[in-house]
């Protein structure tokens, strides 16, 4: 019974782990420049409609 809660809980850390990981991860990488330049592609439609 120890073993099986112990087991849950190291699986659930390590899940946490990775997340977090990979959080911190997209967070210190630069925006792409595509990203940038296409970042009023469908919030400015209406504004070229007559």
């Amino acid at each position: 019974m120890l073993a099986r809660r112990f087991t849950i809980v190291c699986l659930l850390l390590s899940l946490f782990g990775i997340l977090f990981a990979i959080l911190v991860a997209e967070a210190g990488r630069p925006a792409r420049s595509w990203d940038q330049a296409n970042s009023c592609r469908f919030g400015c439609v209406n504004h070229f409609r007559p």
